[in-house]
């Protein structure tokens, strides 16, 4: 399983950027595949979630802001950023979830200026 992350940037605070996170090999058996990010100094948290089912769930400090949405056909995840904030500064990664096993891509970084 491969996962490229593409799509970040910098933009100043209050813009938007779209993740996408291109998946390939078995990702047709995912249970779930979602965004984590890490702000320098920080540990890795979680930012959103969508499952195989289409259910998804998001950081509180996100709600509103971001959505998470799916392209089977395309074996794509976006994530879709509004009203960015210099909090939401830090590496962006795509992650996968395959019977039990964690897949992750290389990582976006995403840098929101005040």
């Amino acid at each position: 399983v491969q996962l490229q992350a593409s799509g970040g940037g910098l933009v100043q605070a209050g813009g938007s950027l779209r993740l996408t996170c291109a998946a390939s090999g078995m990702i047709f058996s995912f249970n779930r595949m979602g965004w984590y990010r890490q702000a320098p100094g920080k540990q890795r948290e979680l930012v959103a979630i969508i499952t195989r089912g289409q259910s998804t769930d998001y950081a509180t400090s996100v709600k509103g802001r971001f959505t998470i949405s799916r392209d089977g056909a395309k074996n794509t995840v976006y994530l879709q950023m509004n009203s960015l904030k210099p909090e939401d500064t830090g590496v962006y990664y795509c992650t996968a979830e395959i019977s039990g096993r964690d897949y992750w891509g290389q990582g976006t970084q995403v840098t929101v200026s005040s």
